[in-house]
């Protein structure tokens, strides 16, 4: 049985250039009173996930670079929410 080619829209590759967009969202739910901890979680690639995209890259080569990009993605958007949150879990001020 022949498998349809994995194909990824430019407009989610293009994505990957604003981390600043997501991190900025997540920041809204935190304003809004979500737990720094639980965005966190939402934020991070679980390590079940990074399992299957392995699992999956090796089985088509091609797949590893965007599973690469998306991974890196995720954690810069957790690194720029950690630094908008701040370790307390209190929002810093911006003068």
């Amino acid at each position: 049985m022949a498998t349809m080619p994995q194909f990824v829209p430019v407009e989610v590759v293009n994505d990957f250039d604003f981390p600043q967009r997501e991190a900025a969202f997540f920041y809204g739910l935190f304003l809004r009173g979500h737990s720094p901890e639980q965005l966190r979680r939402d934020i991070e690639v679980p390590p079940a996930v990074l399992a299957k995209w392995h699992r999956d890259a090796e089985r088509d080569p091609q797949l590893r670079d965007i599973f690469s990009r998306m991974a890196d993605y995720r954690r810069h958007v957790l690194a720029i929410f950690d630094s908008l949150v701040g370790s307390d879990g209190l929002p810093k001020r911006v003068q």
